[in-house]
């Protein structure tokens, strides 16, 4: 069983959702928004690294998927955003997980099947190809859907390595 971590980051929420793949099925495990007060930048970015740090320590992942940055309404946005990206992925390499990155329109197109799908779209997919009860909250249904994208992308390697077989051990692709 290998546990997969998704991050939708940002400067003022950040989503996480957390999946459990076995026999390339997955299973929901938890999800939520890390909401950051206004307060300084660099505070900000602490709140974020403690807080990828303490879900990493809690839920025990074996590997990290986290959204690219894409260009915010502004330039300032965007450094925002990939600033608040650093800081997840810091704590990531703190706990020794490796990191993928994808962009939105992967994400998307690997979830709802179409790379302009909106964030209802999302959120309705998460919720079906996990089963759950209800739609979670938007942040968090992106950053499962980040987990989800993953997982795709682990599978469309595997079938892409013909003649070959490909398992997860002790969360790491081998493929033989």
């Amino acid at each position: 069983m290998t546990r997969i971590l998704g991050i939708d980051p940002g400067s003022r929420k950040t989503g996480y959702g957390l999946i459990d793949v076995e026999r390339s099925s997955a299973r929901y495990v938890a999800s939520g928004v890390i909401r950051i007060p206004d307060a300084p930048l660099p505070e900000r970015l602490k709140l974020i690294f403690d807080a990828v740090s303490q879900i990493a320590q809690q839920y025990q992942p074996q590997q990290m998927a986290i959204e690219n940055v894409f260009m915010a309404k502004s330039a300032g946005s965007a450094l925002k955003l990939g600033q608040a990206r650093g800081a997840a992925i810091v704590a990531a390499a703190n706990a020794g997980l490796p990191v993928s990155e994808y962009e939105a329109r992967k994400v998307k197109q690997a979830v709802v099947g179409s790379g302009a799908a909106d964030k209802l779209q999302v959120q309705h997919m998460v919720k079906t190809l996990l089963k759950l009860p209800a739609s979670p909250q938007e942040d968090a249904a992106d950053a499962l859907a980040v987990a989800l994208c993953h997982l795709h992308t682990m599978q469309t390697l595997i079938q892409s390595s013909t003649g070959s077989r490909a398992r997860f051990r002790r969360g790491r692709l081998s493929i033989s």
